[in-house]
């Protein structure tokens, strides 16, 4: 499934070359295919690194939040892994609280209401999902929220 994503991030980084663009700007642009797409929420950036469209079957998100709670406790009709990768964070999922550190992972089922609280000074970690719903959302609330809008109801895990 890897030499899909890779076969279509070289596609696009050739695409890129017959766009007549500079060399630095045609490197700065096959960065960001080769990392992946940065959507944006109020409260943590998104970079896509495997889509829906190039896996057929899953997404895989590298998310970076910084300290603080994220966004109200919700369900999705979606069910979905974190991998933290760096930092702290609780993960409240159906009123239990789970502390995750480096290497440590959960799962939140579909309907879960769950959410999260970054203790450390920001945390990175993976957010897997099966089909393509969670890269739809993460796309919708990148185009539909303006650049820096606050959360209007912080709580904590």
């Amino acid at each position: 499934m890897w030499e899909g994503r890779a076969h279509g991030a070289r596609r696009d980084i050739i695409a890129l070359a017959d766009t007549g663009l500079g060399v630095a700007d045609l490197h700065a642009a096959a960065i960001g295919v080769v990392e992946g797409q940065e959507l944006h929420s109020p409260d943590e950036i998104i970079t896509v690194k495997a889509g829906a469209e190039h896996t057929g079957a899953y997404e895989l998100f590298e998310v970076d939040a910084p300290r603080g709670p994220a966004v109200p406790p919700h369900g999705t009709p979606w069910p979905k892994a974190y991998y933290v990768l760096h930092g702290r964070m609780a993960v409240l999922v159906d009123g239990e609280i789970h502390d995750l550190g480096p290497g440590a992972s959960i799962t939140v089922p579909t309907g879960a209401m769950h959410t999260f609280t970054v203790h450390t000074q920001s945390v990175k970690f993976l957010a897997f999902s099966p089909g393509a719903q969670m890269g739809r959302f993460f796309r919708d609330v990148d185009q539909a929220v303006p650049a820096g809008t606050p959360m209007t109801e912080p709580r904590r895990c």
